[in-house]
């Protein structure tokens, strides 16, 4: 679900190739516990424990990729992975249905449709209960929801927000199309939350191909990554809710709760980064880093993948130095434009060594990775340019061997639904299907 919005950014994203180099990393990187900072101590002494396994120094990558972001570890967390529609739909709902004090969330899409309708009729009833729901849903992603619907939710007191409205009278302050909140969020009682690339949609309905056990594609959900997250990390979550909120000069959002104290809840050890339109580009660097410092393998799912020249290097040099470097991409899309753009870079990446599959049947969906065995990442960031540009993301790193083979094994799955596109094949593809590429690359959509 993305839109092929018209460019006129003359933002470019920073150059990570040398910033290894460059950066000022320490010995052993930050953790923040549910009682503050760790001691430099007690930090080394965990993440050594944790990593001992890792095939590289993975608290180095961790204090290089904090010298990159400004972001701690947050220590201390549940992470629990969510695959496609009905896990990630089946666990929210009941979330919400278990709120006491509020509800924040925050959407790209938000359908009115018998999804949306179920969302919206259980957010009303909680509303009505004493529960405060504040939403923010996107103006670009919402077009096709009819105003009604959200009429309704604010008649039964919810608090909503759309992002950048389309009509700039509609918005205060500065105004920019271009820049949308692509974020997928779900925050109750400030205790529990969930990220991903899950929207509000029918689409949701049933699971992916391959994983719903229908032999029907007509029946086939879409293929999406969703997680939850309990613990300390949902503070993180929280803050950025509120400054999105916040950067829309919309009123201020009534006083609840929003900052509990949060108990260690489990053993993950997370980062959270939230990008912005000229921002930092924290999720960028993040991916870059964790690309050029790989030492096995790179495994990516990516549903829109229109990468720039300094993500294709890392990925190429990566394959090059030996990394076994595979990338799930979409074998059907429901955006053209974008999806002949990103295949616009397979040659040069097949050239390279990087494998390439193509999802079969199921809409692929999912923002994911996960390098080395150890390092992994769920968010609302796709591989392309717009995403790093003009979006606000947000994607959690995860640290750890346990996650990782979750993750793994999501891949693999994955992997079995999916076709490999060789050299020769693609080589031979027909010319109209090159001509399609050149040509949506061309007119420049990641840019």
């Amino acid at each position: 679900m993305a839109l092929p919005i018209s460019l006129s950014a003359c933002a470019s994203l920073p150059e990570v190739n040398y910033l290894s180099d460059t950066l000022a990393s320490k010995a052993t990187p930050t953790v923040e516990g549910s009682k503050g900072t760790m001691s430099s101590g007690r930090a080394s002494a965990l993440l050594d424990k944790r990593w001992s396994k890792s095939p590289n120094n993975l608290k180095a990558v961790a204090a290089l990729e904090e010298a990159a972001t400004g972001e701690p570890l947050i220590a201390g967390n549940k992470v629990t992975l969510l695959l496609d529609g009905p896990q990630t739909m089946t666990a929210m709902l009941d979330a919400i249905g278990k709120a006491k004090d509020h509800i924040n969330l925050e959407t790209y899409i938000f359908d009115e449709d018998e999804l949306g309708m179920r969302f919206a009729n259980l957010l009303m009833a909680k509303q009505r209960e004493g529960v405060q729901v504040n939403i923010i849903y996107d103006s670009v992603g919402t077009l096709d929801t009819p105003e009604e619907f959200f009429t309704n939710m604010r008649n039964a007191g919810i608090h909503l927000m759309p992002f950048n409205p389309v009509n700039p009278l509609k918005r205060f302050g500065h105004w920019d199309l271009n820049n949308r909140d692509h974020r997928k969020v779900l925050i109750v009682d400030g205790s529990v939350a969930f990220t991903g690339g899950v929207n509000i949609s029918k689409v949701y309905s049933s699971g992916s191909f391959f994983r719903s056990g229908s032999r029907s594609s007509s029946k086939a959900g879409w293929r999406d990554t969703h997680i939850k997250i309990e613990g300390p990390a949902v503070a993180a979550l929280q803050l950025a809710f509120i400054e999105v909120w916040a950067s829309q000069e919309a009123g201020d959002l009534p006083d609840r709760k929003f900052f509990p104290p949060l108990n260690p809840v489990g053993d993950k050890l997370v980062r959270v980064l939230a990008s912005q339109p000229d921002g930092d580009y924290d999720i960028y660097k993040a991916y870059i880093l964790a690309i050029q410092e790989a030492k096995k393998t790179i495994h990516i799912t990516s549903a829109y993948f229109v990468p720039d020249v300094q993500m294709v290097r890392a990925l190429c040099e990566a394959a090059q130095r030996g990394v076994e470097v595979q990338l799930i991409l979409p074998g059907v899309s429901d955006n053209g434009i974008v999806f002949h753009a990103g295949r616009s870079f397979y040659s040069k990446l097949l050239e390279s060594g990087v494998k390439i599959y193509q999802l079969q049947v199921s809409v692929l969906h999912a923002k994911t990775a996960v390098i080395d065995g150890a390092w992994s990442t769920v968010g609302s960031t796709n591989l392309d340019t717009r995403s790093f540009l003009h979006n606000r993301e947000l994607n959690v790193i995860v640290l750890g061997d346990s996650f990782a083979q979750d993750m793994e094994k999501a891949f693999s799955d994955d992997l079995r639904g999916s076709k490999e596109i060789t050299k020769q094949q693609w080589e031979d593809r027909p010319f109209g299907d090159k001509l399609k590429e050149w040509g949506a690359r061309r007119m420049g959509y990641w840019l």
